[in-house]
């Protein structure tokens, strides 16, 4: 007896065989008794098909646009030069550190833009006086280098002796 194929329209990841949004064809009784009751995927039918065909055009469209804005920013960000102003001690050494934190928001008040701190990628916080390139992730794939000068602030103390580490 042959089994009859079912189009199904996939609403998840399904290893083995595709992708969301995909439309593929597979056996009516793992269609029925696996696929469906489990919300993976949906019956295939031409109306639904062509409404899943104009939202990924329409997606396509939006992420083409985000890019260009994303690639926008990246460029704004990268003639960007931060100064922050910190306490600092003998030997350069900061009281405290700078974090992905502190450079998110010296974005905003330099530049207006709002930078996500899980998006500055710092391996770990700056705890000395100097110049650092620091990457932005503003977009995947699309990474800004802000030049950031990490300076010391009206009352730093650098007349103390350095300790030894």
């Amino acid at each position: 007896m042959a089994r009859k194929q079912h189009r199904a329209i996939l609403l998840q990841d399904v290893d083995h065989l595709g992708a969301r949004g995909d439309v593929v064809s597979v056996k009516s009784g793992y269609l029925r008794n696996y696929l469906v009751p489990r919300r993976l995927a949906e019956q295939a039918t031409e109306a639904r098909i062509a409404e899943i065909k104009q939202t990924e055009s329409v997606r396509a469209k939006q992420q083409a646009r985000t890019v260009d804005q994303a690639q926008e920013i990246a460029r704004t960000l990268t003639t960007t030069i931060l100064t922050i102003p910190v306490l600092a001690g003998a030997g350069d050494r900061l009281y405290g550190s700078v974090t992905p934190a502190d450079i998110a928001d010296e974005i905003w008040r330099a530049r207006k833009i709002r930078v996500d701190r899980r998006k500055v990628q710092l391996d770990e916080p700056i705890r000395r006086l100097g110049t650092y390139q620091v990457d932005i992730e503003v977009f995947p794939e699309v990474v800004a280098t802000v030049k950031t000068m990490v300076v010391p602030a009206e009352g730093s103390t650098f007349d103390l002796p350095v300790p030894e580490d």
